[in-house]
């Protein structure tokens, strides 16, 4: 279900891949995140997505013009998973009040895998 908002002008529909999308590309700036996650369905394994596809990882539910977002998301290790959340869940509701002037309702932050570098 898309967001949908009116003005004296008409009215502004907004897919929630369009949400989808900035709430992503928002998150990846944040620290400590390597990208998000994807579930392989057949092998129920959570994989690294790539920059493309990076929408796959993301949940997002508009009702009544507040917007619910699930991320799923892989961190890199050594680093704090909670700071890591409450980054994430204010620089996203910033950005998409921000950029949409929609309610954000509730963020929720699933790790699904740490990422170890030799």
């Amino acid at each position: 279900m898309s967001a949908v908002i009116e003005n004296k002008f008409g009215v502004i529909s907004i897919e929630d891949e369009v949400i989808a999308r900035v709430a992503g590309c928002t998150a990846m700036e944040c620290y400590g995140i390597v990208g998000m996650a994807a579930k392989n369905m057949k092998d129920g394994i959570f994989q690294l997505l790539k920059v493309d596809s990076l929408t796959k990882g993301i949940n997002v539910d508009v009702d009544m013009n507040k917007v619910s977002i699930d991320f799923h998301i892989i961190v890199e290790y050594g680093t704090n998973i909670t700071a890591i959340a409450e980054n994430i869940v204010s620089t996203v509701k910033f950005r998409i009040e921000e950029c949409f002037a929609l309610t954000i309702e509730k963020i929720n932050v699933f790790v699904e895998g740490v990422r170890v570098d030799s």
